[in-house]
């Protein structure tokens, strides 16, 4: 695998654009083919079958372009069938993963409440059960599931606030702010939302995603392996989706400028 090679990420959609802004902005050399899956969108609700079954279909083709690394950028596609992935693909498979681990340290042994708002599957997944086992003990931590969170962004909806704020207040009306320590963003969609939860939000409440984190770990890997683009390399990216529209190549392009002003 050459280090000029394109780095692969996918999601279910438009989500995994929030990470490829982080991707653009930490490593400004590397070339990026980027995938939304918004045909089959979205993930949260179907079986871990059907979402496996996408997966490695969008991972074929991105092997069949010479992709020398793929970036899951889908918490919902990560807790479905990350291990699974990386055993049958020899390219490093990087997958997010909700950044509770940070959460909860930010307490510095002081016990937290954090608010973990996901979609429905990847909180029932193991993988999620597993995580919040490690921390439950010495923290408090409650899952939300916001489904529609996902589809505001699928719609386009994020980019009027007024859609935003509706969905924003259905769901998070009714919490006691004063007793929250952080919020994690556990759904790559939900960064899309990052500006309305710091306004919801008291000033001493953290919000948290896995996105940087999940860009670091990639650097770390294709370092390891030599793999990094050439410094000062002219890195781009290159934007795709199953439904292949007009209007939603108009969306995805919107949307992915609108994120990049907030990375």
């Amino acid at each position: 695998m050459t280090s000029s090679a394109p780095i692969g990420m996918f999601d279910s959609g438009f989500g995994g654009l929030t990470v490829a802004a982080q991707l653009r902005r930490d490593m400004p050399s590397e070339q990026v083919l980027f995938f939304g899956d918004s045909a089959h969108a979205p993930y949260g609700i179907k079986t871990p079958d059907e979402i496996r079954e996408r997966c490695f279909s969008i991972a074929d083709d991105f092997l069949n372009k010479g992709v020398k690394a793929l970036v899951v950028a889908c918490n919902t596609a990560t807790s479905a069938c990350i291990e699974e992935m990386r055993h049958r693909y020899d390219i490093p498979v990087i997958g997010m993963e909700p950044a509770l681990k940070v959460a909860c340290d930010r307490g510095h042994g002081v016990r937290q409440h954090v608010i973990v708002a996901a979609t429905p599957l990847t909180l029932h997944e193991h993988k999620f059960a597993a995580l919040m086992d490690r921390f439950k003990q010495d923290h408090d931590i409650t899952p939300m599931p916001c489904p529609d969170l996902v589809t505001t962004v699928e719609s386009g909806n994020i980019l009027n606030p007024d859609d935003a704020w509706a969905v924003m207040h259905r769901y998070f009306d009714g919490c006691d702010w004063d007793a929250v320590d952080s919020v994690v963003l556990g759904c790559t969609h939900f960064v899309f939302f990052r500006d309305y939860f710091k306004e919801l939000c008291p000033s001493t409440v953290s919000i948290i995603d896995g996105n940087e984190g999940t860009i670091r770990h990639l650097h770390v890997v294709l370092e390891a392996l030599g793999d990094l683009a050439p410094e000062g390399s002219e890195g781009g990216i290159t934007l795709s989706n199953s439904d292949a529209s007009p209007r939603m190549s108009r969306r995805s392009n919107e949307l992915f400028a609108s994120i990049q002003t907030r990375c």
